[in-house]
């Protein structure tokens, strides 16, 4: 074990597992413990070291439930291959953070937890479009330091987004939850970037069109554009949903940022690489009217020099998924999939609907394992 504390549950169970963070909500442990594991959590807020948690594996191991601030590669999957493992799971439904490929080599099946989030960090970016577009943290430190002496004409201007176009990068789950609450909110016409193209949401957003039409309102927009630098170039506000990876890394970059209106939004509740960081300071800083929402960091938990100084930046410590529902339904996907590998499940078809494991009677099943054809799981059969 690592010097940092730990929690033992059922510790008369036979299959060890480990647990590199307190979770919410107690379902995910009952899962556990009655698939007969006897389960460690470390109880420490601090991220734990590679060297803590190989220390925590030990020589005998049979899964963990880890974070996406770890590096889960050739030390940490070798070293829970020769403990026995025979399952881990990420606490998140990105796995960046986790060489898949050297888990297959090693055996080990890898979870995650999507289908929970959607809703959740799409509306959290919205909060952030809109906390960035009328200045609420800048208002809201204004009248705590005891500054508001009446009102001004003047007083903290932001944008109207009405009737604004809004733009998004990668229209999968979440960012087309995103655009539909921004379309469907406050009557945007949606601009939109993915290398594929998302018949939903256009038909979505041409049968709300009529519907506004109907009703005597001005019609809606959805269009798919050739290239991001398309978007960039047209919306009022850019919220970014891309996967990180080689494509993306800093796909925000100082051209690409040059190409924004100098009034806009820009929005990141996705991955903080896919924003050069320090470009962006230095484009806040050049541009007082630009606007930005961020949840992510490049090199979280620390932020590039200068961005916490910067009014027109709103920034949020990783919380888009941070609601009691999304938390504990997390915790209950990452243990249903260590607790169904235990247990010789097959593996849920569909792992975006994933509902019946939030259920009452939730299937004999691992709800969702990214690499179960590499490791040779079965598909669950009802």
């Amino acid at each position: 074990m690592s010097a940092k504390e730990w929690k033992i549950y059922n510790p008369t169970g036979q299959q060890r597992v480990i647990v590199t963070k307190s979770l919410p909500g107690t379902r995910w442990l009952d899962l556990l413990t009655a698939a007969d594991c006897r389960v460690e959590v470390c109880t420490s807020p601090e991220i734990l070291s590679v060297a803590e948690i190989q220390a925590a594996i030990g020589d005998h191991c049979a899964g963990v439930i880890g974070q996406l601030t770890e590096d889960w590669s050739e030390t940490l999957f070798g070293a829970l291959q020769r403990a026995g493992g025979k399952a881990y799971s990420n606490y998140a439904v990105g796995y960046n953070n986790v060489n898949v490929d050297v888990a297959s080599q090693h055996g080990i099946p890898v979870g995650n937890t999507p289908g929970v989030l959607t809703e959740t960090t799409a509306e959290m970016a919205v909060a952030l479009t809109f906390g960035a577009a009328r200045r609420l943290v800048e208002a809201d430190r204004f009248m705590r330091a005891g500054n508001y002496h009446g009102w001004l004409p003047t007083l903290f201007l932001g944008n109207l987004l009405k009737g604004g176009t809004v733009g998004v990068i990668g229209a999968g789950r979440i960012g087309a939850a995103y655009a539909r609450m921004m379309v469907e909110g406050f009557k945007m016409n949606l601009v939109y970037y993915d290398l594929y193209q998302n018949k939903h949401l256009e038909n979505f957003i041409a049968a709300y069109s009529d519907f506004l039409q109907a009703q005597g309102e001005t019609g809606v927009t959805c269009t798919r554009l050739e290239t991001a630098e398309d978007v960039l170039r047209s919306a009022d506000v850019v919220s970014l949903h891309p996967v990180l990876d080689a494509t993306t890394h800093h796909l925000m970059n100082k051209e690409r940022l040059g190409l924004m209106k100098e009034h806009a939004i820009l929005v990141n509740a996705s991955r903080g690489p896919v924003i050069d960081e320090a470009a962006l300071v230095e484009h806040c800083r050049t541009h007082p009217n630009f606007r930005v929402g961020l949840d992510v960091f490049e090199d979280e938990p620390a932020m590039k020099p200068g961005l916490a100084d910067l009014d027109n930046v709103v920034i949020v410590p990783h919380i888009a998924s941070a609601t009691s529902w999304t938390r504990e339904g997390m915790a209950t996907l990452a243990a249903s999939n260590v607790a169904g590998v235990l247990n010789g499940y097959g593996v849920w078809p569909n792992p975006n609907e994933i509902l019946p494991f939030l259920s009452d009677n939730p299937p004999k099943a691992a709800p969702s394992i990214v690499n179960a054809k590499a490791v040779g799981l079965a598909t669950y059969q009802a």
